[in-house]
């Protein structure tokens, strides 16, 4: 039966790409949860502690994630599991349902759909839908940054180019606090990044900087963060 009390599930997240095992655990402990993780069938098993859900890799490097949860199940017959893997066959995911996960996850895993699974298999409320981006937003919006700058174009550029140069730890500071439940870290990071944005005319990351800094709980405002500064990072060769 799911919990009826007020802590925090307990997630154990079993992944062996570390890249998507990082992402995944984060958006996961913005359930709030307690997420562990194991990046294969054995450390999965080593692990002592009872947990409310268990999300595992449908292919492993020791093993399936069905093989898997049949041995988990030996030790916890209720255990409850939701699969993930990048296979869409719907033959693949039917085969995985009747070997008794709850669920079958394709990757690449959008944040809100992951977080809308784990809240039914534990038999959560659904969670409201947070404020969405503002259509048609540039990446740059000049005619913002001259006027910050006083139509300096050339301060313009050097300041841009020093703002990408810093975006990459300061993206690493909010996705770490958010990992570890600290709105507080986040707050004060995105406060910092917020006004930079303004200076240089980020206009599409202000505007997701913002929806986070108001709804710092929200999976899916810090999808969409780490999208936009994923995107600024990729073209930040010489302005």
């Amino acid at each position: 039966m799911p919990d009826t009390d007020d802590r925090q599930p307990r997630l154990l997240l079993v992944e062996d790409d570390p890249v998507s095992a990082s992402f995944i655990g984060t958006v996961l402990s913005t359930l709030p949860a307690s997420v562990d993780i194991a990046g294969s069938c054995d450390a999965a098993l080593e692990r002592p502690s009872h947990y409310d859900l268990w999300l595992i890799d449908a292919n492993l490097p020791d093993g399936s994630g069905s093989a898997l949860l049949r041995q988990a199940r030996q030790r916890d017959p209720a255990l409850r599991a939701l699969a993930h893997t990048a296979d869409t066959s719907p033959t693949l995911h039917a085969r995985l349902r009747a070997e008794g996960f709850a669920d079958v996850l394709a990757k690449p895993l959008a944040a809100q759909a992951l977080l809308a699974a784990v809240r039914e298999a534990l038999g959560m409320p659904a969670a409201p839908a947070p404020p969405g981006a503002v259509p048609g937003l540039p990446d740059w919006d000049e005619e913002a940054a001259l006027r910050a700058l006083h139509g300096r174009q050339q301060h313009v550029l050097q300041l841009r180019q020093l703002f990408l140069d810093e975006l990459p730890g300061m993206r690493r500071a909010i996705v770490d606090a958010a990992a570890g439940g600290d709105a507080a870290a986040m707050r004060e990071v995105l406060h910092r990044l917020r006004a930079s944005c303004g200076f240089v005319g980020a206009a599409r990351l202000g505007d997701a900087v913002g929806r986070l800094h108001d709804t710092p709980g929200s999976a899916t405002a810090l999808e969409d963060f780490i999208a936009v500064c994923s995107g600024l990072e990729a073209r930040s060769g010489p302005l």
